[in-house]
């Protein structure tokens, strides 16, 4: 079972914690992150492109010359799709490019995400973040005592907290989640993960309480 120092914010040691093993040390499974990862994009595409058929282009009502006599292959309209402004033949239409994955196989990629970060060295765990207000300079200054100033990093807390949040919200480079949002996408696109004392337990009960019933991992 993998252990790791908690700090404070000031980032002196207040303790450790121990991870889950079956959460933060199951075999890291690179083709899980791939299937996950295109099926949450895929669902944030909006699939609003269309294009137009021959039977939705404007004109072409009629024969642009006559059937026989005049040279020319025959035409029926100038809409047709050889023509220039004419239909487009299997052209893309609205739909959603939504496609599903089951609850095992996901909880599965996050797992193997998490233990992906712990391999790396990339996990850091913090007692509490102590804002009392909603002050981007004080996120900035913890983010800095912690090491964390310059890298991508993924705040993770278990619960709502809005001073947290909202102080984190105009970093270009920090994002904040709840544990019942986490997801693999976010994780891997993060270089660091900041981890609170209390989300590292929720994230435990979260995953370990739904892959008992036999899930992969």
């Amino acid at each position: 079972m993998a252990t790791l120092d908690v700090v404070t914010a000031e980032n002196r040691r207040a303790g450790s914690v121990e991870l889950s093993p079956s959460v933060f040390e199951v075999q890291v499974k690179p083709h899980l992150f791939h299937a996950e990862v295109r099926r949450q994009l895929a669902r944030r595409r909006r699939g609003t492109h269309s294009t137009k058929n021959r039977s939705a282009v404007s004109g072409g009502g009629i024969k642009p010359w006559r059937q026989k006599g005049t040279g020319r292959a025959r035409q029926g309209s100038i809409r047709s799709p050889q023509w220039a402004g004419g239909g487009v033949v299997f052209g893309p239409v609205p739909r959603s490019h939504e496609h599903s994955l089951n609850k095992a196989f996901r909880r599965a990629a996050l797992r193997s995400a998490l233990s992906h970060k712990l391999e790396e060295k990339a996990i850091t765990v913090v007692e509490d973040l102590p804002l009392q207000e909603h002050k981007t300079r004080r996120m900035v200054e913890i983010l800095r005592e912690l090491g964390l100033g310059e890298a991508r990093v993924l705040i993770v807390i278990d619960a709502e907290s809005p001073f947290v949040e909202r102080s984190a919200r105009n970093l270009p480079r920090a994002s904040v989640l709840r544990v019942a949002g986490l997801n693999v996408y976010d994780v891997l696109r993060h270089e660091k993960l900041l981890l609170t004392r209390a989300a590292v337990a929720a994230i435990a009960a979260r995953l370990e309480r739904k892959s008992r019933g036999g899930a992969a991992s």
